[in-house]
């Protein structure tokens, strides 16, 4: 360990309760000895030690990897095997699917680490400075879990969230872009270029269940990026799709991504265009519409903002979708939560002048799990809605 931190009096119920974070405001020693990325130990007000984790200096100072013991050298490789063994158990990997989230931060006990697995290259991003001091580790880690249960990995890519520059990789090399199933459905994976780790995973179940939903239907698919939702109501027999985003690259990543699960340019029309440009004067011309959007508000003090952009985003696909037409709308928002997102979509249908109904709650997979301490982990939120 390279430090103590102190809690005050009083400051200690929430980490002996198991939630990871500890806040600036709740910490009594001072810490300017402390470097970003330092292992310390966390001590109540009694000296009494509640857990380890990794410091930062910020509002999040410590972000808890254990609570009581002391890790010891294997600490990534035992919580790596076990996040592993609930993706195992939650049938999330198969035959079909061969890409998905191996950790998932704070859901799996490694706050500030997230790990992507697409066929037989694993991404690492660490979202903390104790992560990315580790990431050696971590990539051995994960070279020693995964085949000894029986995953082949050619490669570990570690990409940065700060400079391209910095990122690389740490075992093995593979080419971009690599293609993965999902469902059965296939996708281009560009790691290095693309968003995240080059893929939203975190939508799976919720592209299943838009597919399942979509035959006979035109489909309207905004914020498309790879086209993920453009691809399952194809496959499930949506007889015209349109695919919508502000980015030449994800536009052209969404015609690849068609083209190689053999969809012709006659059921499907992409178009680089601002989603909100592209919805205004359309009326009655689509069954299914999904609104993805990228996160409106990453801070607590742009979400008034967030509010408004996700009201207008929906009420303008109301007053244009069909009578008795789907829409899927998400909030990717950590700072908008559950409810506030409901209620914007409450005051969007009151603005639009249709009568609405939902007919799902949807959230993200099995292999981005929420700790049940950690209720901010919870940051996908979806309503399907039947507008009338």
């Amino acid at each position: 360990m390279q430090g103590i931190i102190t809690l005050k009096q009083g400051r200690d119920h929430s980490v002996k309760r198991f939630h990871p974070w500890i806040f600036s405001g709740a910490i009594q020693s001072s810490f300017e000895t402390l470097q970003d990325g330092d292992w310390v130990e966390v001590k109540d007000a009694r000296k009494t030690t509640v857990g380890f984790g990794h410091f930062q200096k910020g509002t999040i100072t410590v972000r808890m990897v254990t609570f009581g013991e002391k890790p010891n050298d294997d600490i990534y490789q035992s919580k790596i095997k076990k996040a592993l063994q609930v993706r195992v158990e939650a049938n999330v990997i198969s035959d079909q699917t061969n890409a998905y989230r191996l950790v998932h931060g704070e859901g799996d006990g490694l706050p500030g680490l997230i790990i992507d697995v697409y066929n037989d290259v694993a991404i690492i991003q660490a979202h903390s400075a104790g992560m990315q001091r580790d990431k050696v580790l971590i990539a051995a880690a994960v070279n020693s879990v995964l085949p000894t249960a029986g995953f082949r990995i050619s490669a570990v890519y570690f990409k940065s969230m700060q400079e391209k520059t910095n990122s690389e990789y740490l075992a093995g090399m593979a080419a971009v872009p690599h293609v993965v199933q999902e469902h059965g459905n296939k996708f281009y994976i560009d790691w290095e270029e693309g968003q995240k780790t080059g893929f939203f995973l975190d939508q799976r179940e919720n592209r299943k269940l838009l597919g399942e939903m979509a035959k006979g239907k035109t489909v309207l698919n905004t914020f498309c990026y790879t086209g993920g939702f453009s691809v399952y109501a194809l496959q499930n027999g949506a007889t015209l799709v349109h695919s919508v985003d502000a980015s030449e690259k994800a536009i052209t990543l969404t015609r690849k991504n068609l083209e190689l699960n053999g969809y012709k340019p006659t059921i499907h029309a992409c178009v680089a265009e601002d989603t909100f440009d592209f919805l205004k004067d359309k009326k009655d011309v689509y069954d299914l519409i999904i609104l993805d959007p990228p996160a409106f508000a990453k801070h607590k003090d742009s979400r008034h903002q967030a509010v408004k952009g996700y009201q207008r985003l929906n009420a303008e696909a109301m007053k244009m979708v069909k009578p008795g037409g789907i829409i899927f709308t998400f909030s990717c928002s950590q700072v908008v939560d559950r409810q506030l997102f409901y209620d914007t979509i409450v005051s969007a249908g009151i603005q639009a002048g249709r009568h609405i109904k939902v007919l799902h709650h949807l959230s993200q997979p099995a292999d981005h799990p929420v700790s049940l301490y950690h209720p901010e982990g919870e940051y996908l939120k979806g309503l399907v809605l039947y507008v009338e």
